[in-house]
């Protein structure tokens, strides 16, 4: 074990990572409870239904784009994710010009926890999870990309009559 890592079992840990790790899951948590409060205390504000997402977006972005530029993940599926993201902020741009506010959809937020998941799993990847190192971090990124295509369908799909009747 070198200076700067933390020993967890038979695997060890930077620091970095660890603390990268924790601040990452702080703020998804954060995200997620303040989703819940509002819902709970009926706090929903137009602002919050534009707002939240795009929070969301940044944390989740950034991170991935951070991993593509180590060379820990597929440029390609982060792009397919990037792709979304600005497709459906452009969706909502434009309901907004209708004067209509669109939600985070369900198929939307597990797209999203399905991202958090891929991206905590890739911080602490050098953690054995499974026998023989099971790469469970690549499953979650593979579901987490199928979720981004089925909710970025979704959203163009449920929100078309905004599309078609936009100027």
């Amino acid at each position: 074990m070198n200076l700067g890592q933390i020993g967890l079992g038979n695997a060890s840990v930077l620091v970095s990572q660890l603390i990268a790790g924790l601040i990452f899951i702080i703020a998804s948590c954060t995200d997620w409870l303040d989703g819940y409060y509002a819902r709970k205390l009926h706090l929903v504000t137009n602002f919050g239904k534009f707002l939240d997402p795009l929070a969301d977006k940044l944390l989740v972005m950034s991170a991935f784009v951070s991993f593509v530029g180590m060379g820990r993940m597929a440029s390609w599926m982060v792009i397919i994710i990037l792709a979304r993201e600005f497709a459906v902020t452009g969706l909502r741009l434009v309901a907004a010009g209708e004067g209509e506010v669109i939600a985070a959809s369900k198929v939307a937020k597990w797209k999203t926890l399905f991202q958090m998941l891929a991206i905590i799993f890739y911080l602490f990847n050098n953690v054995p999870f499974g026998s023989g190192g099971f790469p469970l971090e690549d499953i979650l990124l593979w579901i987490a990309v199928v979720m981004t295509i089925i909710s970025g369908w979704d959203y163009f799909y449920k929100n078309r009559a905004i599309l078609l009747k936009s100027k």
